[in-house]
């Protein structure tokens, strides 16, 4: 009911967001006579923030037309690898008529970054992407919208995040040979798993994993976040945050975790930092400020955008991460495609080089709980796990904006590079006895 009655205020207030456009437009507007009122600056800016607090926010688009890559300028087109029902493979290929540059771009490392399924759409990582995309061939998993998914396209699961990963990752090794591992937040456990299963099985795994400010181990610092999770029983959630698709959606009927829920939790972290922000909104429009506030808009276009996420999808996640925390205590049992149960076991990985990285002031994932993954990966040499704490960043701040470009970027493109030379380096060649010439004479009696 709460989801219905969400819709149709929702519904209700469109028309009144649309006539806010359309008055701050006017009194700003030099041709309409509105735009020459008495304190016309002041109402249009008001207008504009009832907006930007009413209007209903899309899926925002990656939008990437282009990078440099050593200064060469290099067109990117967005396509569909693979389309699953509740996510798509996006790959952002990379053009360039300049000879040296695009035999550069074919030498480079594939990378696989799964965004977290956990509110925001994929688009929230666009700076991650961007930023790769100068040294690395880039591949993202794009989650869908739970409430578009329709009810004949079954349920998802936290064993179905894992065997999509694993299909993805299959996938750029067919293209490839290999390839190496992104996971920011929520991903970095289902990436560990699937990972834990390719390698149990005796399959190749990436060459690499990078793991950014996750859930390894929750029981570590514990924040907010985590401690809702765990402090609140799997009946609660159940009860309290778990509703129907209305019919207006294709997912009709379907049971989600419902986006504007998780938008009002995520506000509620942090309110007061929000109300200033919308004020210093109006005062940049007051003042004229265009850049400061163009910012802002951008930066609430992808903050305001929530998807639903399957019922049956979170509630697995907040057992297994955030309550039995099977991952580090090594009871998670995962059924693959084949409907075969497999234990999740780190320990088997051997061939995959490990970084982890932790913001200072991740007040989402706290300190030490993405560092635990090594405590898991004892198959992996010591000389290949790595782990860095970013001074100075937030959550947000490991994966985008200055410090993200700045400071973690370079230490993930040269972990990555590592790793890719070590494996394109020409392996010794066995001679086969069949074929081995014979020993010359003087030679066989100098020994």
């Amino acid at each position: 009911m709460l989801y219905q009655i969400y819709e149709t205020q929702r519904s209700l207030m469109e028309p009144f967001a649309d006539f806010a456009q359309a008055a701050a437009k006017l009194y700003t507007n030099p041709l309409s006579p509105l735009g020459h009122a008495p304190m016309a600056q002041r109402i249009s800016a008001g207008y504009d923030l009832i907006y930007r607090l009413g209007k209903d926010y899309e899926k925002p688009v990656f939008g990437i037309q282009k990078v440099a890559v050593d200064g060469v300028e290099v067109a990117i087109h967005e396509r569909i690898e693979i389309d699953k029902p509740f996510c798509e493979l996006r790959r952002f290929k990379r053009f360039s008529d300049d000879p040296a540059t695009l035999t550069k771009l074919k030498n480079q490392p594939a990378v696989l970054i799964v965004a977290p399924l956990s509110g925001h759409y994929a688009t929230l990582l666009r700076d991650t992407v961007k930023t790769m995309l100068k040294d690395h061939k880039v591949y993202i998993t794009d989650w869908k919208n739970a409430r578009l998914v329709p009810t004949s396209e079954g349920e998802f699961h936290l064993d179905d995040y894992v065997n999509y990963v694993q299909e993805f990752i299959r996938h750029l090794q067919k293209g490839y040979g290999n390839c190496h591992v992104i996971s920011v937040c929520q991903p970095t456990v289902p990436v560990l798993a699937a990972v834990s299963l390719m390698a149990s099985r005796g399959e190749t795994t990436p060459l690499s994993m990078t793991m950014m400010g996750g859930p390894i181990d929750a029981r570590k610092s514990p924040t907010a976040v985590n401690n809702l999770a765990m402090n609140k029983s799997y009946e609660w959630f159940e009860n309290n945050v778990i509703y129907r698709v209305p019919t207006s959606f294709p997912g009709a009927g379907r049971r989600v975790y419902p986006g504007f829920l998780q938008h009002t939790g995520f506000v509620a972290m942090n309110p007061d930092r929000h109300a200033t922000s919308h004020y210093d909104y109006f005062k940049d429009l007051l003042k004229g400020d265009d850049a400061s506030a163009e910012a802002h808009r951008k930066f609430y276009d992808e903050y305001n955008a929530v998807l639903d996420m399957d019922a049956d999808y979170y509630l697995d996640t907040i057992k297994t991460v955030f309550q039995d925390f099977k991952l580090v205590n090594g009871t998670w049992d995962v059924k693959g495609v084949d409907g075969k149960i497999e234990r999740v076991r780190p320990q088997d990985i051997s061939a995959t080089a490990l970084l982890t990285i932790e913001g200072e002031l991740d007040d989402i994932s706290g300190s030490g709980q993405t560092e635990a993954a090594h405590d898991l990966c004892t198959g992996i040499v010591r000389k290949e796990q790595h782990h860095v704490e970013i001074k100075g960043a937030g959550h947000y701040g490991i994966f985008s904006g200055r410090r993200w470009r700045d400071t973690t970027y370079p230490l993930v493109k040269s972990f990555i590079l590592e790793h890719h030379a070590l494996d394109e380096m020409p392996q010794p060649v066995k001679a086969r006895p069949a074929k081995a010439k014979p020993i010359p004479k003087t030679a066989a009696r100098r020994k």
